[in-house]
């Protein structure tokens, strides 16, 4: 089909700096778009979740004739602070931003109580793109962002256009979640696992398409009284072995393993966690390949957390594998009624 996907992970290809912004991390990979030579380059934001079809953005962009199309939301006037500001007339031509402002008099052509902001996607001409770059790279005042340096300077020499998202999600609310912070993460996670979730896992015209590996299904097992394998209002991913523990309202990522005895609640849990016996924990982030020692509390005591692991302001706790005890990695208990 000539499609191909490759991951270019940070190698300071161009300078001596890591990505110093998003401009800058394209401009460092100029030379992978250059070989490719594509007509158009479509940048998107990782830390966003979302269903799109971008397919209906490059119509209107060809349909236009524009050199840039940037894809818009429509926000709540409040919600300004967290949002590049866009100035968009009836015609879906951008006529200037404002960056995250405090207050802005921009309204929405579509809808007059809301503002248009910016969902940090966007789809360029690439003989528009490269320069752009290139100029933004030689400036020294510039932090080298999208928002914030390039697309400003472009609305009075190109033409620049707004997008209006189209929800591919199906359902009544409007789902757009940027998680670039723990809380929304977390947030967006426990979305996932409640009984009737906004974010659509289960759509089959519209299916998410990610690498899996091959594991055996998950497994349950002892029904003993206080020592029943369990998971309610949770997400159980295959290779999972829940031993005669509680899970609720957590996900539990591939190849998890919960042993006897334990309660995990209101957590996610990464690949290749393993949860020893008679272990406690509420409201937390298990990194993956982390082992959790046997009778081991975490989201009970945010003052005992903060001493080993981090937490945040709304108390979720982290715990990441520099503080996994390798050298005492707790066993499935599941071969024995031990």
């Amino acid at each position: 089909m000539g499609e191909f996907i490759e991951v270019l992970p940070p190698m300071k290809r161009v300078s001596e700096s890591w990505y110093q912004g998003t401009a800058d991390a394209v401009y460092q990979n100029i030379y992978s778009i250059g070989s490719e030579q594509p007509k158009h380059v479509l940048i998107l934001s990782g830390d966003h979740i979302y269903k799109m079809n971008y397919e209906l953005m490059m119509k209107q962009h060809l349909d236009c004739g524009a050199d840039v199309t940037l894809a818009t939301i429509q926000i709540d006037p409040a919600e300004t602070p967290r949002f590049g500001v866009v100035d968009v007339d009836h015609d879906s031509r951008v006529n200037g931003f404002q960056e995250k402002p405090k207050k802005t008099e921009l309204r929405s052509p579509h809808n007059p109580e809301k503002c248009t902001g910016s969902m940090g996607v966007y789809l360029f001409n690439t003989d528009v793109l490269i320069p752009a770059l290139l100029k933004d790279a030689e400036d020294p005042n510039s932090s080298h962002d999208f928002g914030k340096d390039i697309l400003p300077k472009m609305v009075d020499d190109y033409r620049v256009y707004a997008y209006d998202f189209v929800d591919e999600n199906k359902k009544e609310a409007l789902y757009w979640r940027d998680v670039g912070t723990l809380e929304a993460y977390y947030e967006a996670n426990m979305d996932i696992v409640s009984v009737s979730p906004v974010f659509n896992l289960y759509d089959e015209e519209w299916p998410i398409r990610t690498y899996q590996r091959q594991y055996p299904p998950a497994k349950f097992v002892f029904g003993e009284p206080g020592r029943t394998g369990a998971a309610v209002d949770s997400i159980v991913s295959s290779g999972c072995i829940v031993s005669g523990s509680m899970v609720k309202a957590s996900i539990l990522s591939p190849d998890v393993r919960v042993n006897s005895y334990s309660e995990i609640d209101a957590s996610i849990l990464f690949s290749h966690v393993n949860i020893g016996r008679h272990c406690k924990i509420r409201k937390a982030i298990i990194d993956r390949d982390v082992h959790i020692p046997e009778g081991t509390t975490i989201g009970y005591d945010a003052g005992a957390d903060r001493q080993r692991y981090f937490v945040t302001e709304t108390g979720i706790t982290v715990v990441t594998r520099d503080y996994s005890l390798f050298e005492n990695p707790v066993t499935v208990d599941y071969f024995t009624s031990e």
